[in-house]
């Protein structure tokens, strides 16, 4: 209460400054006024967020594309190319490679 006691005297000096003085119950209300508006002020400051680093994804192994794969790269290793099995089949020769890829059913 000494805050608000403090804030009506100065309402009222500062009003008596300015030649219009007012009375106690009109400083009090503004006053109240005042306390209510301070009290509603929000700080909308907000941090930068930081990013934590993406874990790399676990790939899950298709037996059924493996296979097809290893067939392939069979294939292509019996006429002499070199083959590597990741998620495609790179042949080493010149800028070509081969991808298997599975479509997703049609909803």
């Amino acid at each position: 209460m000494a805050d608000f006691e403090k804030l009506v005297n100065s309402i009222m000096k500062e009003c008596e400054a300015d030649g219009e003085p007012v009375t106690r119950e009109e400083a009090e209300e503004m006053a109240k006024m005042e306390m209510k508006v301070k009290t509603n002020i929000k700080n909308y400051t907000s941090t930068e967020k930081v990013k934590k680093p993406r874990k790399p994804r676990e790939r899950k192994v298709d037996n059924e594309k493996l296979e097809i794969l290893k067939i392939v790269a069979a294939a292509l290793e019996s006429e002499g190319h070199n083959v590597q099995i990741e998620k495609e089949i790179a042949l080493h020769f010149g800028e070509y490679s081969l991808r298997l890829v599975k479509h997703r059913p049609k909803k």
